[in-house]
């Protein structure tokens, strides 16, 4: 789990993990969920969750300057990853899945709220906290990508209340 404390290198693989978590975990959902709307949702969360797994296997391969780009490659295939952007444990929310069939759009709506806000708050969190200043940039970097995510679901909430 992410501290603030971790070098860059240590620090771009945690976020990897918590984003692989969230990706895997809303693309689940999406299969899950028996609303269309719910579905497309997560459907996109998930694609969105794996272009910050990109962005920050881009950067650590970068600062690798390439010499590990095989090793990094197995490590995604083969890592698992039990944890969220948001901190929570995949297992959890999953559990939520299964106790919570989503038959309406706001109850998926409302659990992806629930993750991206916890999600901003880590990311906060660590930015401000971050030793090593270039880990900070990151970090304020995924602020950023989940202040967009709860914006996104902030305005299918009000489409949503209309209908």
């Amino acid at each position: 789990m992410l501290t603030g404390k971790e070098g860059l290198i240590q620090s771009l693989i945690e976020a990897y993990l918590n984003e692989k978590g969230t990706m895997d975990f809303y693309a689940d959902a999406a299969v899950k969920a028996l609303n269309p709307e719910a579905k497309k949702m997560f459907g996109e969360l998930s694609q969105w969750e794996h272009k910050h797994m990109d962005f920050i296997g881009f950067l650590y391969q970068s600062i690798q300057e390439d010499k590990d780009v095989i090793g990094f490659d197995r490590f995604s295939r083969k890592t698992g990853a039990p944890y969220t952007e948001a901190g929570i444990p995949v297992k959890e929310l999953e559990a939520k899945l299964e106790r919570h069939e989503f038959v309406d759009d706001m109850g998926a709506l409302i659990l992806a709220l629930e993750i991206e806000g916890k999600a901003y708050s880590l990311y906060s969190r660590l930015a401000k906290s971050a030793l090593d200043s270039n880990a900070r940039v990151v970090f304020e970097e995924m602020v950023g990508q989940e202040a967009k995510h709860i914006e996104y679901l902030k305005r299918l909430k009000i489409k949503l209340g209309e209908t």
